[in-house]
């Protein structure tokens, strides 16, 4: 999620890469710098371009120092290291942090029968873009009875956005919904794992807890691991840092526009680029994304039903939990101190795990303006309750490549906030 908000002028991921002899993007020798410019931000800007360098993240200040977490080719780090802004390295080699994330795994087979839960070690590597199909085909054939797979539209390149519906002992769409969905982000792997694993503990639980069995008895669950599923596998095949989706335009050779700037509420404000290169470019028109048209299509339909309780799209990095509103900095949702004390609550339960930290507050004035964001529109269109986004480990030691045996921890410490969230509300 996180990008350098108004960054017009750094290089398209596309120019100057080096590639393998499979057409794959390397990374090897790139280092990561946490770059602080204070008062000079604008002069730090104007110099990204001749350095090539891969935008990771700016946090805008509003929490902590303004900075940017930056990606650079190693033929340029003199050239980086000359303009002596302060700064600290965060990777001494990106390519080497790719390489820890390991190879994706082979599907695990399950162990018992065509009911059984998928292994529970799915998460412990990151795995191809059709062994996640498989996962949620898996996962609902064992609980058949309380789910159905689900669409949400297709994708520009033609993809099913697949999803899985759960419900519990009313019936299906007869309770509001709670809304998940990962990867928006192509290069936010972790997103999607970790949707995966809060899917795999409520359907695993809900026979043996009486807790989590009052989870889905009270609320019906809409999932969608993976939305931007060209990104996704795009990032799998050639660009391990690949952002955007896949969506080609007229007039311009620049590929991709940022899904999460393109719905249709607040769309043309602050936190978002007219520039078909940029990674937050809006698009031509509001909603004009077909990944876009999908997801939020699903949404509306539920306000039709029982209407939506919480909705939270999910990302990396940085270890937030960001609450109503992107587009300003001064508008106030209608429960906002509600939302906010849960929030930090919700924090404070990740927490108790592995002590991994959180920061709570509302997005833009917490990290950065976004224009046509989700949460942003399902908070004041679709009337959620509470709409939300949330990144996920880390803080930038590895940020997007997180390693593949944090899937685990990260789901688990996600999990205790979640059972705390959704009994708290």
């Amino acid at each position: 999620m996180k990008v350098l908000q108004h960054l017009l002028l750094i290089a398209p991921l596309t120019v100057g890469l080096r590639l393998d002899r499979r057409g794959k993007v390397v990374y090897d020798g790139y280092k990561i710098f946490r770059v602080v410019p204070g008062i000079d931000a604008a002069t730090f800007e104007t110099h990204l371009e001749s350095l090539e360098a891969v935008d990771l993240t700016h946090n805008h200040g509003h929490i902590g120092e303004e900075h940017f977490d930056i990606a650079v080719p190693p033929e340029n780090l003199p050239a980086f290291e000359a303009l002596n802004f302060t700064s600290e390295v965060l990777s001494e080699d990106l390519g080497a942090d790719i390489a820890l994330e390991g190879e994706l795994a082979e599907y695990p087979g399950k162990k018992l029968s065509a009911a059984a839960l998928p292994s529970l070690s799915w998460f412990n590597a990151y795995h191809a873009y059709a062994d996640h199909l498989t996962f949620l085909e898996d996962i609902q054939s064992s609980f058949a009875s309380n789910s159905e797979l689900i669409t949400a539209g297709k994708s520009f390149e033609g993809r099913d956005i697949q999803g899985i519906h759960l419900w519990g002992s009313g019936g299906k769409d007869s309770k509001p919904a709670i809304v998940w969905h990962g990867n928006v982000h192509a290069r936010e792997w972790i997103s999607s794992k970790t949707v995966e694993y809060l899917t795999y503990q409520l359907v695993a639980n809900y026979n043996n807890d009486t807790t989590v069995k009052g989870f889905l008895d009270n609320y019906d669950f809409y999932i969608l691991p993976i939305v931007n599923p060209d990104g996704f596998l795009y990032t799998q095949t050639s660009n391990r840092l690949w952002r955007k989706n896949r969506q080609t335009r007229s007039g311009t050779s620049a590929v991709g526009t940022d899904v999460n700037r393109n719905w249709p509420y607040k769309w043309d404000g602050e936190g978002s680029s007219t520039s078909p290169g940029s990674e937050t470019y809006r698009g031509v028109a509001a909603g004009d994304t077909p990944e876009n048209t999908g997801i939020r299509t699903l949404g509306d339909q539920l306000v039709d039903k029982k209407g939506i309780k919480l909705y939270v799209d999910w990302h990396s990095y940085g270890q937030y939990i960001l609450t109503p509103y992107g587009y300003s900095c001064s508008a106030v949702a209608a429960n906002q101190a509600k939302q906010d004390s849960l929030a930090k609550s919700l924090a404070t339960a990740i927490a108790k795990p592995y002590g991994t930290r959180f920061t709570a507050g509302p997005t833009c004035a917490t990290l950065y303006a976004t224009a046509g964001g989700s949460n942003d529109y399902v908070t004041d269109i679709n009337k959620a309750e509470y709409g939300w986004a949330i990144e996920l480990r880390d803080t930038g030691r590895n940020g997007f490549t997180l390693p593949a045996d944090q899937i685990l921890p990260t789901g688990i410490e996600i999990w205790e906030g979640i059972k705390f969230l959704l009994a708290n509300f």
